[in-house]
C-alpha cells in the first residue's frame, strides 16, 4: 500500500510542474541572493539571461545533451558554456555581455558536475523572483493546448482565488504534457490541484491492487 501511494504521488508530481531537487534549490537561492544583493536591475538582467538559456536548452538538442552529459571533458565543458553564454547575449548589434553572476552560476555548476540541475535551478530562481515581486504564477498542465475560450474561463476563475487576490499580479500559463491524458493539473504557489485523467486512472489501479 505504501508503494502504491508513493507511485501515486510521483505520478502527480510528474504531470504538473517539474519538482526541483533540494540541491537545485540551493543553487537557486544562491543566485537569487547574489543578484538581489547588487540591485533589482541586476536581478531582472540575470532572470532574462537564465530564461534565455533555459529556452535554448529546451529547443537545441546539442545544448540539452551538453547539460545532461556528466562525462564531458574540461575542454568540451568550456566550449559548451561559451555556447550557453552566447544564447544569453541575444542576437543583433545590441548584444550585452552576460553578467558575472550568470557566468559564475554556470561555472560552479560545471566544476561541481551539476549541470544536470540547470533547469531545476532556473525554475526555482524564477519562483523566488516571483515571490519577491508579489507575483503568482499559475501553470495549467493539459494533454493538449487548451482552447482559448476554455483557458480564459479558467483564468477568470483562478483570479478569484484567495491566493490570487493577495498577489500583486497573476501570470497564467498553459503547459502541454501528453501524460496527463485528459483533464488538467493546476500548480499555483506551493499547491497542486490534480484533476487529470491520469491521476484518476492511477488511483483506480491502486484500489485494484489493494483489493487483490
Amino acid at each position: 500500500m505504501l508503494l502504491s501511494s508513493a507511485r501515486s504521488a510521483a505520478l502527480s508530481a510528474g504531470l504538473g510542474r517539474r519538482a526541483a531537487s533540494s540541491l537545485a534549490l540551493k543553487y537557486s537561492n544562491a543566485v537569487f541572493s547574489a543578484a538581489l544583493a547588487k540591485s533589482p536591475a541586476t536581478l531582472n538582467k540575470v532572470q532574462t539571461e537564465l530564461n534565455a538559456i533555459s529556452t535554448s536548452i529546451k529547443e537545441t538538442p546539442e545544448l540539452n545533451t551538453f547539460v545532461t552529459n556528466p562525462t564531458l571533458s574540461v575542454h568540451d565543458r568550456v566550449a559548451g558554456l561559451s555556447a550557453l553564454f552566447a544564447r544569453a547575449e541575444g542576437a543583433g548589434p545590441k548584444k550585452e555581455p552576460v553578467s558575472d553572476i550568470t557566468r559564475n552560476f554556470f561555472t560552479v555548476l560545471s566544476e561541481n558536475g551539476r549541470l544536470g540541475e540547470t533547469q531545476g535551478a532556473i525554475e526555482g530562481f524564477n519562483e523566488l523572483v516571483s515571490n519577491y515581486k508579489g507575483e503568482l504564477t499559475v501553470t495549467i498542465t493539459s494533454a493538449a493546448p487548451l482552447p482559448r475560450d476554455v483557458q480564459t474561463r479558467l483564468e477568470s476563475s483562478l483570479r478569484q482565488s484567495q491566493a490570487a487576490q493577495k498577489a500583486k499580479s497573476v501570470k497564467v500559463a498553459n503547459k502541454v504534457n501528453p501524460a496527463v491524458l485528459g483533464g488538467i493539473v493546476v500548480d499555483f504557489g506551493d499547491k497542486t490541484l490534480d484533476l487529470s485523467v491520469a491521476s484518476r486512472v492511477n488511483k483506480l489501479n491502486n484500489l485494484l491492487q489493494q483489493s487483490v
